[in-house]
C-alpha cells in the first residue's frame, strides 16, 4: 500500500486508502513510524489496529498482532481483531442494566449476554481520523479517531462522543488515550481488543509466552462468564500470574473457572486502583525476545487466551488462526459492573468526561 508524500513520511504519519464500505464510504489507513523503526497501522473503520511491527532481539521487525489483509476481513470479522470496542467492553448479563431508575435492554449478541457494545458496537463504525505529528516529535506520531454515537444507538441512552488517540512513542510504546462525553446519563467502558502473538509468527500458539499480571485477585464467573460479584484470591489457583508464568502451564488444569472459559477469559482486579497509570502486566516471548509491558489507569484487565480461535479465520498473508494463536490483554472496568454496585461504576454523566490511558510498551531481553 502506497504512503503519502515524502514530507509527511518524515513526520512519521502517512495516510492511504484501505478500500470502501458497501455504502461507498471510504476507509483510510494511517501508518505511524517512529525513529526506532517501529510501525503501527490503524484504520478508521472500528478504530482498528491492523498491524504493529516492533523489533525482536536481533533487531528484525515482527508484526505482533493478528488481523486481515483487507477491509472485507474486518467488515466480516466476529472476533474483534484489533478493534476498539464499546460502548460497553466485555459482558452485561442478559443485556440488562438499570440507570437512574430506568431499565434498558441491550441486544444479546453473545447469548444470553450482551458483549462489547453489541452487534453494531464501536468496532463496526466509521470514525473520523485526524493525523497528529506530535509536539516537535517529542511525543511521537499519532492519529486521533472520533466517533459520535447518537442517543439510543444500540439501545444505550445519551449521545456519546468518543475520541481514541493512538501515539507511537520514541520508546516503542503504543499509547492509547480515550476521551468521552455524553449529553445524558449513560454507560461507557471502552477497551482495545488486539490479539497479540509476540513470536510474530501466528502459526505458533501463545502457550510458551510468559505472562505476569499485577493482581492478587480476580473476578470469578459463573457458567455464562458473568462475574459472581466476588473477588477470588489467585494464590494457589491457575489464575496466579503474580510471577512470570508460561501461559500453557495450567491452561488445561481441572479447574471450574478454566472450564467455564474454555481456558483463560477472565478479569483480574489490578493492584492500586485509582492510582493512575501503572504497570498491569508483562508478556514475554522467549523465542523472539520481545517483551510487552501493559500499563493502564483502569481497575481491571481481561486476559483472553484465544480459546475460540478455531482455524476458520484466514488472516494476514494467508495465515490461518488456529486455537490459541493470539491473546488479548484488555484494560477495562469490570465486566457487568452496572449490575454489581460494589464494582467501580461505569456510569457517565454530562460534565464528567470519560478518560482512559492504556500503553503497550515494547522492549527486548
Amino acid at each position: 500500500m502506497s504512503g503519502a508524500s515524502g514530507a509527511n513520511a518524515a513526520q512519521g504519519v502517512t495516510q492511504a486508502p484501505f478500500g470502501q464500505l458497501d455504502d461507498g464510504r471510504k476507509v483510510t489507513l494511517t501508518t505511524l513510524t517512529n525513529a526506532a523503526g517501529a510501525e503501527a497501522r490503524i484504520i478508521d473503520y472500528g478504530a482498528i489496529l491492523v498491524s504493529l511491527k516492533v523489533p525482536d532481539r536481533k533487531g528484525t521487525l515482527r508484526d505482533v498482532v493478528l488481523g486481515y489483509d483487507d477491509l472485507a476481513g474486518y467488515v466480516k470479522d466476529k472476533s474483534f481483531l484489533g478493534a476498539t470496542v464499546g460502548r460497553y467492553a466485555n459482558r452485561i448479563a442478559a443485556g440488562k442494566f438499570t440507570l437512574d431508575g430506568k431499565t434498558y435492554q441491550l441486544d444479546l449478541n453473545n447469548p444470553p449476554n450482551h458483549l462489547h457494545g453489541g452487534a453494531e458496537g464501536f468496532y463496526k463504525k466509521l470514525w473520523h481520523s485526524e493525523p497528529l505529528k506530535g509536539k516537535d516529535g517529542k511525543d511521537g506520531p499519532g492519529v486521533k479517531l472520533t466517533y459520535v454515537s447518537p442517543d439510543g444507538e444500540g439501545a444505550y441512552p445519551g449521545k456519546v462522543t468518543l475520541s481514541v488517540t493512538y501515539t507511537l512513542t520514541r520508546d516503542n510504546a503504543l499509547r492509547i488515550t480515550y476521551h468521552g462525553t455524553t449529553d445524558k446519563p449513560t454507560l461507557l467502558n471502552a477497551t482495545h481488543h488486539s490479539y497479540f502473538n509476540l513470536s510474530g509468527d501466528p502459526t505458533k500458539s501463545i502457550l510458551d509466552e510468559q505472562l505476569t499480571i499485577d493482581a492478587d485477585k480476580m473476578t470469578p464467573v459463573g457458567a455464562n462468564l458473568i462475574p459472581t460479584g466476588q473477588l477470588l484470591d489467585v494464590a494457589g489457583t491457575p489464575m496466579d500470574f503474580r510471577q512470570p508464568t508460561r501461559i500453557g502451564a495450567h491452561i488445561d488444569a481441572k479447574d471450574q473457572q478454566l472450564e467455564y472459559g474454555k481456558g483463560y477469559d477472565h478479569n483480574w482486579a489490578l493492584r492500586d486502583p485509582g492510582k493512575g497509570v501503572r504497570r498491569a502486566a508483562e508478556l514475554y516471548d522467549p523465542q523472539s525476545g520481545i517483551v510487552m509491558d501493559v500499563l493502564t489507569d483502569q481497575p481491571g484487565l481481561q486476559f483472553y487466551s484465544g480459546n475460540f480461535l478455531d482455524g476458520t479465520i484466514h488472516g494476514k498473508h494467508g495465515a490461518v488462526y488456529q486455537h490459541r494463536t493470539g491473546l488479548c490483554l484488555e484494560a477495562q472496568l469490570f465486566p457487568d459492573a452496572p449490575n454489581h454496585p460494589a464494582f467501580a461504576s461505569a456510569t457517565l454523566r454530562p460534565g464528567h468526561p470519560y478518560t482512559q490511558t492504556t500503553i503497550y510498551r515494547f522492549s527486548v531481553k
